[in-house]
């Protein structure tokens, strides 16, 4: 078996173990937050490229 491959049963195993940890009500509130931290992260990244090729452009303008 190859590292990394999931078989059904895994995924069905790991299911049942987030269930069991953090029980049924709670998964929602747990991807919304998630949902929500990816958002954000993505918005920073793509604030920083824009920011960086800004300042590229001024470097550029000053030389």
């Amino acid at each position: 078996m190859i590292l990394g491959m999931f078989g059904p049963w895994q995924v069905v195993l790991v299911v049942v173990v987030v269930l069991l940890l953090f029980g049924g009500r709670k998964i929602p509130e747990l991807m919304k937050g998630l949902g929500k931290g990816m958002k954000e992260f993505k918005d920073a990244t793509n604030n920083d490229e824009e920011s960086g090729s800004n300042d590229d452009k001024k470097d550029n303008n000053k030389k």
